[in-house]
């Protein structure tokens, strides 16, 4: 499953919740990190299909993938540890993105309460 096919189904989970997807909720659901832009562009594309909730797996094709996917991990464990203040490195990026994706969330937060007492005064 590509990571595209991951951020569909996030959300249409979401939206057969009742949930409007946002990039955030999307992003919190997925099980891999994803670059912000192909999140984006996925939900801007994105259509509702109530049925597409679930990955379609191939039993051999997922063995293949989990298999190569231990190796990949363990060898990327492997040379993160030879690397001096590589983890560190990657949790402050991490940590970073993440505070400026609530930055921006907060940001949308803010516009809408505004707009909503907005509304409310004009009544």
């Amino acid at each position: 499953m590509t990571i595209i096919d991951e951020i569909l189904i996030c959300a249409n989970q979401l939206a057969n919740a009742g949930t409007k997807p946002t990039v955030a909720l999307v992003k919190a659901k997925l099980s891999q990190r994803a670059p912000l832009a192909t999140l984006i562009t996925a939900l801007k594309s994105w259509q509702h299909q109530p049925d597409f909730i679930a990955p379609i797996n191939n039993p051999a094709d997922q063995e293949v993938n989990q298999d190569s996917s231990t190796q990949n991990t363990a060898e990327l464990l492997e040379s993160l540890l030879k690397e001096d203040g590589a983890i560190k490195k990657i949790i402050q990026q991490s940590v970073a993105q993440e505070l400026a994706d609530m930055r921006t969330e907060l940001a949308e937060m803010k516009l809408l309460i505004n707009k909503l007492t907005e509304q409310l005064s004009k009544q």
